[in-house]
């Protein structure tokens, strides 16, 4: 039970639940509800089926804004948690702890329910078949919704008087579901012009979507969802080799279009950096203000992108201010990156109460009172105001939260404002760069919002990924760029040492070297939880961009045996394609094919891509294998790639890197340690191209060499035969065919960035 504690210490509870003992953030928030509390398990499952009861079944995170209201109004309350413990057995379960259960009932909900969110809200029967569900229910009935209070009620009664009409119903809907989740392909080949069908469709649909006045796609709440920018700057990229240079300098301008409105935002932290989940508004103002990995590591890569086509700094500024906020505020002490940082904090020293945004946001005279003489210069750039600046829409602030405060958004270009002010753009912003400093420096004392630091192996791979990327990207920046606070302005290759050292975290802490098995998560130890498919292909991702942006060859070795355990636990050798989970856990009743691109992409578009990219590393029948399950993983998903193309973006990218006649490799032979082959490995990476794959080989090294022996012979003998002791040598292939070796690395550039003629 939820037992009583007796103690008089500061640190007593009145109540304490199963959940003590768990090391999630999430569930140790709800330790001390007068609710009953039991993780998700075998010994919640057998006291439902001993007291013949249902289950109730909540599911949130530890940064989640409605789950804490939830808590607050229903979870707190005495006579709610009476309900609950008379007649239902209550299970928390942290969604980003256990993704396998949240992705059946959260299906569940969505299907019958037309939405879902967090807190998830759903009653089960003892054999844990779902029998009815919904998100965020308020305490009383209101708005002619029914309050918590009276679904308990509701669902007590269904289950006293129509338990089997109850249960059949969630049976069958788990049936249907089951069927229509676990697509098998009819082929496993595509058919030859899907996946350009399928790019240029998802385009369409992104682009009649397309907001011309805030940037972006859709309209408000305004998410940032990487995937869409991928998948334009991939397409771009395709119509100009075919060219269609109009049509491809148009989709460019929206994706810059809206990476420029975005960094201008309230969606960016523009005094501590990073970003937060999404836009409550169209104009990317005021945000709903939790920060969550995979959202950075994620807009990182676009950032980079968008840096790699332009060579404009502000993008790299931004892609510098996201890794910069990440290596200050979220990396723990053996490299490990965390979670999440919550919306809500106290808005004063010991108030018992948290409020959204708290943390960020700022009152005119707060401005005045730190700034002295540029206050000012500083509201008019940000426009804060008296009044409170959350006005630029009806969906800012339609309940008067924050009124009186502000959020920081640029209003108008840098290089308008510094002419309105009579001063060189670099003096502008080492003003505005020092005034953010300040802020920063009083922001500190405040309370902070609660650390989720909690390490995932799926969300650690997509920020391995950007700062890898960054590592080589970055150094493309003209000599003498200038950094401005948040962005520190670091040496790039800084951002590999953090990228390897998380990726030695996983190995060290989360990865059985005897089984080649993943855990999912981290804190004070390994989860229970095994990892799941977005894990390990996250991981490989990562560990791909770790090898190829200059990491060490262990970690392309590894990415390959992660590969093949990948294959072993998730693989549909007979349908094609990956299930989220190996199926070894019989309480999580659904198995699915997951192929949704949203906020994370799905792990089968990932593998899709990472499948293509080994292939193009490896040669023989293990590429031809690897070719052979992205294609019938892909096959699996053709009707989705041509009726909704909108709603898989990166696995449209992937058929279309897949079907590209000849990936480019890029070949480089030589010492590593020297600083022309960093400038060699710079080079490799300056231009945006998603079909070329980057090798470096020191043929001097004997285990490089075995390696490439074994896996790709070709390379082995390109790096014998044109290695020279004193300098680096570069091979531009398609397929292993090589143009002419190349020494200089402008040279090298120059031929990378050529247009097709």
């Amino acid at each position: 039970m939820a037992a009583r504690s007796s103690g008089g210490s500061s640190h007593s509870h009145s109540y304490t639940n199963r959940l003590a003992t768990e090391h999630s953030p999430y569930l140790l928030q709800h330790a001390h509800n007068p609710v009953n509390w039991y993780p998700w398990g075998e010994e919640a499952f057998a006291e439902a089926q001993k007291r013949n009861v249902p289950i109730f079944l909540s599911i949130g995170y530890s940064t989640c804004h409605w789950c804490h209201v939830m808590e607050v109004e229903s979870f707190e309350n005495k006579e709610v948690a009476k309900l609950l413990n008379d007649w239902f057995v209550s299970i928390k379960v942290d969604r980003e702890e256990r993704p396998d259960v949240d992705k059946v009932y959260m299906t569940y909900v969505q299907a019958l329910y037309s939405g879902g969110g967090w807190p998830l809200s759903v009653f089960l029967s003892p054999d844990l078949k779902p029998l009815m569900g919904g998100t965020y229910f308020p305490p009383d009935d209101k708005y002619g919704r029914p309050g918590f209070k009276t679904v308990l009620r509701k669902v007590k009664d269904a289950w006293d008087n129509k338990r089997d009409v109850l249960v059949k119903s969630g049976t069958f809907a788990i049936e249907q579901l089951s069927e229509a989740l676990s697509t098998t392909a009819s082929s496993n080949k595509l058919p030859e012009e899907l996946p350009q069908n399928a790019l240029r469709l998802c385009a369409e649909q992104l682009s009649q979507s397309y907001d011309p006045n805030f940037g972006g796609f859709g309209s408000a709440p305004k998410f940032p969802r990487p995937v869409e920018a991928q998948l334009m700057l991939y397409y771009a990229k395709k119509l100009e080799e075919s060219g269609k240079s109009d049509e491809a300098e148009e989709i460019l301008n929206m994706v810059f279009f809206g990476l420029q409105c975005m960094a201008r935002g309230g969606i960016h932290d523009h005094v501590g950096g990073g970003f937060h989940r999404y836009s409550v508004d169209e104009c990317w103002h005021v945000p709903h203000f939790e920060k969550m990995l995979y959202d950075q590591g994620q807009i990182t890569n676009v950032y980079l992108d968008a840096f790699s086509i332009t060579k404009d700094v502000s993008y790299s500024w931004v892609s510098r201010d996201i890794l910069d906020y990440l290596r200050r505020d979220m990396i723990g002490t053996q490299g490990e990156i965390f979670s999440a940082e919550d919306a809500d904090s106290a808005e004063s020293e010991g108030a018992t109460r948290k409020k959204e945004g708290a943390f960020y946001v700022w009152t005119s005279k707060e401005i005045d009172d730190i700034l002295g003489e540029h206050a000012d210069f500083f509201k008019e750039h940000y426009y804060i105001k008296p009044s409170g600046n959350c006005d630029l829409s009806r969906m800012s602030d339609p309940h008067d939260e924050f009124k009186g405060k502000n959020v920081l958004i640029e209003m108008k270009s840098v290089s308008e404002m510094a002419s309105n002010h009579g001063m060189p753009v670099e003096k502008y912003l080492e003003i505005l760069g020092e005034c953010r400093q300040k802020l920063f420096k009083v922001r500190e004392r405040r309370p902070k919002p609660h650390l989720d630091d909690k390490v995932i192996v799926s969300w650690n791979g997509l920020t391995i990924s950007s700062l890898a990327r960054a590592s080589k990207i970055l150094r493309n920046e003209k000599e003498g760029t200038r950094f401005y606070f948040p962005v520190v302005g670091c040496d790039p290759k800084e951002y590999l040492d953090v990228a390897e050292k998380a990726a030695l975290f996983i190995k060290t802490k989360l990865y059985d070297e005897q089984t080649h098995r993943l855990q999912h998560s981290f804190r004070n130890g390994p989860s229970r939880a095994p990892g799941f498919l977005d894990d390990y292909a996250f991981l490989i991702g990562g560990l791909l961009d770790l090898y190829e942006y200059g990491g060490g060859l262990n970690w392309l070795v590894w990415a390959i045996e992660l590969q093949a355990t990948q294959d072993e636990l998730f693989l549909d050798r007979e349908g094609g394609g990956y299930y989220n989970t190996t199926g070894e856990d019989k309480s999580v009743i659904l198995r699915v094919k997951e192929d949704h691109d949203g906020a994370e992409p799905s792990g089968n578009s990932v593998s899709a891509i990472n499948l293509v990219r080994l292939s193009s590393l490896v040669s023989g029948s293990r590429s031809n294998y690897y070719r052979q399950n992205a294609e019938h993983l892909l096959a699996v998903f053709e009707k989705r790639l041509k009726d909704m193309a909108v709603a898989v973006p990166l696995m449209c990218c992937a058929a279309g890197m897949l079907s590209t006649p000849s990936r480019k490799q890029v070949v480089l032979v030589g010492h590593k340690n020297s600083a022309q082959f960093e400038t060699f490995l710079a080079a490799a990476h300056a231009s945006y191209d998603p079909n070329s794959t980057v090798i470096h080989i020191d043929p001097t090294d004997d285990t490089e060499l075995q390696f490439w022996e074994e896996n790709n012979r070709g390379v082995a003998v390109m790096a014998k035969n044109n290695f020279a002791a004193d300098k680096v040598v570069a091979l531009v292939c398609q397929n292993f065919t090589c143009k002419a070796p190349i020494t200089d690395p402008g040279s090298l550039e120059a031929m990378l960035a050529e247009k097709p003629s």
